[in-house]
């Protein structure tokens, strides 16, 4: 019986695994991606950021009611 040629792993199917933060998708009507496009624009930077920050920035803040 002949050996195989070479017993390299197979190579896995897909985009390679960045290490970084995982993934979260959300739906977002026009207007209000709109909103967040200007505002990224407006910070100079791009809709990932500005998504990232402004949650920051809702969770971090103060309600009134809370006081």
């Amino acid at each position: 019986m002949a050996k195989p040629a070479s017993l390299k792993p197979k190579k896995k199917r897909g985009r390679p695994a960045t290490g970084k933060d995982p993934l979260v998708g959300v739906r977002m009507p026009p207007a209000l991606i709109a909103q967040v496009d200007a505002w990224a624009s407006y910070q100079a930077t791009g809709r990932s950021e500005a998504l990232r920050r402004l949650v920051e920035i809702g969770l971090t803040r103060t309600r009134k009611s809370d006081k």
